[in-house]
């Protein structure tokens, strides 16, 4: 007979917790880009542009900023928070900041109070992602 050590059932939990988080992630609804347009239209679009090109507003125009530093857009006022975060704009950086920007960044002058479900922030991103990408 095989002596079970304590180390092994550590080892065992891990290695149950890590499939059980990897299959909750292949579950997760992924982020629909056409109901992220209407959540850019009524939350994002009073201070936001995405099209190359786009004027700034209140907030800088979003096109490119997918793998961009943030605080990069040229000819726009960014705080120095902003600038000096290094955060790299991708799905991750984007979900955690769009839930709460000044908690993510503090001293960013972005005024926006944040979007709080997960899926809507999901389908903003979609969204992002294919109106944005350089």
């Amino acid at each position: 007979t095989v002596a079970f050590l304590p180390h092994q059932s550590t080892h065992r939990l891990i290695v149950l917790f890590i499939v059980f988080i990897n299959n909750k992630l292949k579950m997760a609804k992924p982020g629909n880009e056409k109901k992220g347009a209407k959540v850019f239209k009524t939350k994002c679009s009073q201070c936001h542009t995405v099209e190359e090109g786009g004027a700034h507003k209140q907030g800088p125009n979003l096109y490119g900023f997918f793998g961009r530093q943030s605080g990069q857009a040229d000819g726009f006022s960014y705080s120095s928070a902003n600038k000096k975060s290094g955060i790299m704009w991708g799905e991750d950086t984007l979900f955690e900041y769009l839930e709460n920007p000044k908690k993510y960044i503090k001293g960013t002058k972005m005024v926006f109070a944040g979007i709080k479900k997960p899926q809507e922030r999901k389908d903003l991103i979609a969204y992002l992602k294919s109106t944005c990408s350089a």
